[in-house]
């Protein structure tokens, strides 16, 4: 079982990645970002994308009720549907979920976010929440049949709501659940680097040691992602490959020695 991260920059090559997909012989599931997608409808309603930066120095997108119905336009709507219907044309069997569909990924809402604001720590409450289980008897039902889950953002609270939350954080869920031995994310740009400002200072391989490093210098919403990496790398996934999706045969490339792996 391979799981696939497909990030929501916009120089991500869907359909490159969906060719590449087309020929893996195992299945494999689709978690999908659209945050490019998402500030381009943001920008239309009107509205500014409000980040916050945590006490403990993580940051996230405020998620308010407008930034909520942003989210399921572009994420669950417009990326999510689109992506099916590329995978379609391709032969894959796709079926485009939400965590909030059959409550697939459920999770907590977030009892509120401390912030540090004019030198005050206050508490912040949004619609966000971390993932706290899968419907693993959902998922496998659909692969057994030999359909392909698309799944994104937002997922389901206690009480059935929707809610904003980290597709790093489902991946390790979802990693979890199914036991996938292999983790793919395809991001803008290489890899992992040693200087996020030089292109050339690719990491090709990273012990968790390592990891555990990159995450105690990383600030904002990259010390966010670092701690997922290090989460997943701690769950006894076999290998996390992290490779550029903007190439040709991102897929392929990442599976024959490209990019950052994580073992």
């Amino acid at each position: 079982m391979i799981l696939v991260k497909i990030g929501g920059g916009a120089g991500i090559r869907l359909e490159e990645i969906v060719r590449d997909l087309a020929q893996l012989e195992e299945p494999f599931v689709i978690v999908h970002g659209a945050n490019a997608l998402r500030d381009e409808i943001v920008l239309k309603m009107g509205l500014d994308k409000q980040v916050i930066t945590s006490a403990s120095g993580y940051s996230s997108v405020f998620s308010d009720k407008n930034a909520l119905d942003a989210i399921l336009m572009a994420y669950s709507g417009l990326r999510n549907k689109r992506l099916v219907e590329l995978c379609l044309t391709h032969n894959i069997l796709a079926v485009g979920l939400t965590g909030l569909d059959g409550r697939i990924v459920q999770g907590q809402r977030n009892r509120g976010i401390r912030v540090v604001e004019n030198g005050k720590k206050i508490l912040k409450r949004d619609f966000s929440g971390k993932p706290r289980s899968i419907n693993t008897a959902l998922l496998t039902l659909l692969i057994s049949q030999g359909y392909t889950p698309v799944i994104t953002i937002p997922i389901c609270d206690e009480n059935g709501f929707a809610i904003n939350s980290e597709n790093d954080d489902i991946v390790c869920e979802i990693q979890k659940a199914l036991n996938a031995e292999t983790v793919i994310q395809l991001i803008e740009a290489k890899g992992l680097m040693e200087d996020i400002n030089d292109p050339d200072s690719l990491i090709p391989n990273l012990s968790r040691a390592g990891l555990a490093r990159m995450e105690q210098k990383a600030t904002g919403r990259i010390k966010r992602k670092m701690h997922a990496l290090n989460k997943l790398a701690q769950s006894g996934v076999g290998q996390v490959i992290i490779c550029d999706g903007r190439t040709r045969n991102p897929v392929r490339n990442g599976l024959s020695g490209g990019g950052t792996r994580i073992q």
